[in-house]
């Protein structure tokens, strides 16, 4: 027997056209790259998305065709991807970090046939627009009057493109298993693989995102997400906000401290959400100018573990509540959020910071376990390690083209190539990529741990650790420190504040200082470069 439902197909521009009629005067916010404020709102993000899609079929644009954005969050960027969306074809976001000559493979690889750039990556886009066969036209996301000179004849202003068509346009309909979404993903070995997101599965993960153990965003939140829209699809917010009527605060390209501050108290954000290097510089510029966040709740911080440190500034200087969370490109790419449960509600302090700086327990649809090398699951003790691996409805069953296929067990489920535990109340604690983790004398010991107690050092501005080959314990960790400025703190003033924090054989053998630590184009610890720099470094026999 079945059940008597109607079958609604989970398309994304559906989100939006329920934004615009239920939330259509709700604001989106944006500074723009040429400067100033924006003001919009969901209704007009929707009517300007219909003349999108109208008009990329006037130049051919069909089912399936990939798209390129590399873009800031603005509005513009929001209305570019729904207009995508409404013919079938599928937004690819470009990371402007990367190198060009990876951008380039990329485009390829996917074979995208137009791009959206801002003003601020053109020069990237002149570099590597001749080395993609497949790019027919490149649309620069601003008016003529900001168009630089001398460009070739297939680069035009966006709205001058966007002009020649209207919103006398209907969605096009197709199955909720369609391709929407691509995103290359660098955190693997060899050339970027590349994600694809089904309609479906942006809906569904955008519902996820939105349970009140989540991210939980209302319609009376105004979320900023500083995330770019360019980094792990956006962390689902330009599905979630609208579907929960959320205003959207959007901080385009400035990404330092004081844009940052200056948007959220200025637009009065009440949730935000980006990596911790982000809110490490905006920590130091309200240390500098005495600064408060009257309205900001909740800060949502992933892409990297966040130091406690980091936790404890926002919550005992500025009463706002950190959200620790998880999750991968291949994920959509929510995975975890440390929200506390009724098991841990009780607790304040330092014991409550105990929880937070774990990862978090995972939302309905989101599976997970852990597993030895011989592939067999280990219990949940909040101590045992081992190798991460997930599956869902919104968690990739394959990388495009194939790439990657060891990835991927019989069962679908996802090697995430992250070493944790998790304890009885299904709190996942990263401990390390495999790839990074130190085994010294047959034991692991978990760079996160050590990088995030090193964090707390008030003289430290920012620590890495990594392996090095030692004549009798196999590896043991060096601990690797960016000093904050006017800073002088010692070796021994460093290892002095670990010691009591840590066991004994997890203490750092020695303690380099550097001006800089490399960084991956999605800020995350670059440590094969680390590695690199200092591969000329030896331990002594003790």
């Amino acid at each position: 027997m079945l059940g008597l439902m109607q079958d609604w197909p989970l398309l994304c521009h559906k989100v939006i056209d329920h934004a615009a009629q239920y939330h259509g005067a709700r604001e989106v916010v944006s500074r723009s790259v040429e400067g100033g404020i924006h003001r919009t709102n969901y209704r007009d993000v929707r009517n300007r998305a219909l003349r999108l899609s109208k008009r990329l079929e006037m130049d051919g644009a069909v089912l399936g065709d990939r798209v390129a954005t590399m873009a800031w969050n603005t509005w513009r960027h929001l209305e570019v991807w729904y207009g995508i969306l409404g013919i079938g074809a599928v937004y690819h976001t470009l990371n402007p970090r990367l190198f060009p000559d990876q951008i380039a493979w990329i485009m390829n690889d996917a074979e995208d046939k137009i791009l959206f750039v801002d003003l601020t990556f053109l020069p990237i886009v002149k570099a590597i627009a001749p080395k993609v066969a497949s790019l027919e036209k490149i649309i620069v996301l601003t008016d003529a009057a900001h168009m630089p000179d001398d460009l070739p004849a297939n680069v035009v202003a966006y709205e001058d493109w966007l002009a020649e068509a209207d919103d006398d346009f209907a969605w096009k309909t197709f199955d909720e298993k369609t391709a929407a979404g691509m995103c290359y993903t660098s955190g693997t070995t060899g050339d970027p693989k590349g994600v694809v997101y089904s309609h479906r599965s942006n809906v569904l993960h955008a519902m996820m995102a939105l349970q009140p153990d989540m991210l939980g965003l209302a319609a009376r939140d105004r979320l900023m997400p500083v995330v770019p829209m360019f980094h792990a699809n956006a962390w689902s917010t330009a599905f979630s906000a609208p579907m929960a009527g959320t205003s959207m605060i959007m901080p385009g390209a400035g990404m330092d401290g004081k844009s940052i501050f200056e948007m959220l108290t200025g637009e009065r954000v009440t949730i935000t959400a980006a990596v911790p290097t982000v809110w490490l510089m905006l920590l130091q510029h309200l240390d500098k100018e005495n600064g408060a966040l009257p309205d900001l709740e909740r800060v949502v911080i992933g892409g990297s573990a966040c130091p406690r440190a980091i936790t404890k500034a926002f919550q005992e200087k500025y009463d706002v509540t950190v959200m620790h969370a998880w999750g991968m490109t291949e994920m959509s790419p929510l995975g975890t959020v440390c929200s506390i449960k009724p098991e841990y509600a009780h607790l304040a302090g330092e014991e409550k910071l105990d929880i937070q700086v774990k990862q978090g327990h995972p939302p309905f649809t989101v599976e997970m376990k852990i597993v030895d090398d011989e592939e067999h699951e280990l219990p949940w003790d909040g101590k045992t390690f081992g190798r991460l691996k997930v599956r869902g409805p919104a968690v990739s069953s394959a990388y495009y083209k194939g790439r990657g296929a060891e990835q991927f067990d019989e069962e679908l489920w996802f090697d995430t190539g992250d070493v944790g535990h998790v304890d009885a109340h299904g709190y996942l604690q990263i401990t390390d990529r495999a790839k990074d983790v130190i085994k010294s004398g047959g034991e692991w010991i978990s760079t996160i741990d050590l990088e995030n107690l090193a964090v707390g050092h008030p003289d430290v501005a920012e620590a890495a650790v990594i392996g090095i080959a030692h004549p009798k314990w196999d590896e043991r960790p060096l601990l690797v420190i960016v000093r904050k400025d006017g800073r002088e703190p010692t070796k021994e003033s460093i290892l002095a504040f670990m010691e009591d924090k840590v066991a004994k054989w997890w203490l750092p053998d020695d303690v380099v200082f550097v001006d800089e630590i490399p960084h991956t184009a999605t800020g995350k610890i670059q440590k094969t470069t680390l590695r690199e720099q200092l591969k000329a470094y030896r331990f002594e026999a003790a």
